[in-house]
């Protein structure tokens, strides 16, 4: 670990263990005993987990609607909850590691892909990317549509990181059903890429999307599918789930039928090429996050010892190769996977009518 990192923790330190010194329960709204899409209330637990990723303090339930499908965080976060969670998870502390992996050969192939996806649809002269983070997306999707003009929009500082370092032309930080209101009609595409799934009212993002989109615009969605098989197989290790991060986890139909509701017309649907292959060593990694010793992290309760680094580090070094070969079976399989019901992601395009 360097020093700076190690400044880093050092100073983020006291706030949070200030914080967790006044207990969990402020994290989360009260439980809900209705489906938040369709207002069932025949629910069943699908699964009880923790936060795998950073190891933050804390257990997460996900139920499921018996009557639409609907899978929800439940008791979900409230509004100190998503500070906490959220927190040094895409900026700050994370922000090393999701450039990292926003960077990364597969995360390049699949922007791509996703910009590839509008080509039979036109040409857009300006373009909304919701969720971008740091904006890596409209700096490939760029390379496929060179004469379009890319905004992005998020909550964290990483859109304004984005315009800084090019890869976006304007940047909005906030809440897009806030925003909406200041763009109305002056998008030819909106995408929203594995981004509803955090939203804490997915329909109010739908509306969102409405507004900002001129009439034959397009809206692009791509979400974890918890109609998975590889859902069920892999059970709370599954990584699609991130908990305490993913809020809703909805089914095609459902956001299928809310599109419709909110007025657009499906143009495609694909179940194949959204598809992320990394099922195996992402279960992997969240086990072995699960039962090996912690690292320094401010919200830890205590640094670890000498000891505790070493029998880390020995076990990670142990482990790499297990990891590079799951790895390797992820990408082999993907193929296969993407024909399947295997698959772990869904996208859709809709136009605004």
């Amino acid at each position: 670990m360097t020093n700076k990192r190690s400044e880093q923790i050092a100073a983020h330190r006291p706030r949070y263990q200030d914080e967790l010194a006044h207990g969990l329960d402020r994290f989360f709204d009260p439980e809900r005993a209705t489906c938040p899409w369709c207002t069932s209330a025949r629910l069943r637990r699908r699964l009880r987990t923790t936060n795998h990723p950073q190891r933050k303090p804390g257990n997460f339930v996900l139920d499921q609607c018996r009557n639409c499908g609907h899978v929800f965080q439940n008791p979900r976060l409230s509004a100190d909850g998503l500070d906490f969670y959220y927190r040094d998870c895409y900026d700050g502390l994370g922000e090393a590691t999701m450039a990292r992996m926003a960077a990364s050969p597969l995360a390049v192939k699949l922007y791509r892909a996703r910009a590839r996806a509008l080509l039979p649809f036109g040409r857009p002269a300006r373009w909304l990317d919701v969720g971008t983070g740091h904006g890596h997306f409209c700096a490939e999707a760029r390379r496929i549509h060179p004469r379009t003009e890319f905004h992005g929009l998020d909550w964290g500082e990483g859109v304004e990181i984005g315009v800084r370092n090019g890869r976006i032309a304007r940047a909005y930080r906030g809440s897009f059903a806030g925003l909406a209101g200041q763009l109305t009609s002056q998008y030819d595409v909106v995408s929203m890429y594995h981004y509803l799934e955090h939203t804490l009212a997915p329909r109010q993002e739908l509306a969102a999307a409405h507004t900002a989109l001129r009439r034959g615009g397009h809206l692009l969605i791509e979400v974890p599918d918890p109609q998975s098989a590889a859902a069920r197989l892999l059970g709370r290790w599954w990584g699609p789930w991130l908990q305490p991060q993913h809020l809703h986890l909805i089914p095609l139909d459902n956001l299928c039928g809310a599109l419709t509701e909110q007025g657009f017309t499906v143009v495609a649907i694909n179940r194949r090429e959204p598809h992320i292959p990394t099922d195996l060593t992402s279960a992997a990694v969240n086990v072995l996050n699960c039962v090996l010793p912690g690292e320094d992290l401010p919200w830890l309760p205590r640094k670890p010892g000498p000891v505790s680094r070493w029998v880390r580090r020995l076990s990670l070094l142990a482990a790499a190769p297990a990891l590079l070969v799951l790895f390797g079976m992820d990408i082999l399989l993907a193929p296969l996977t993407r024909r399947t019901r295997l698959s772990n992601a869904y996208r859709v395009i809709a136009r605004r009518d």
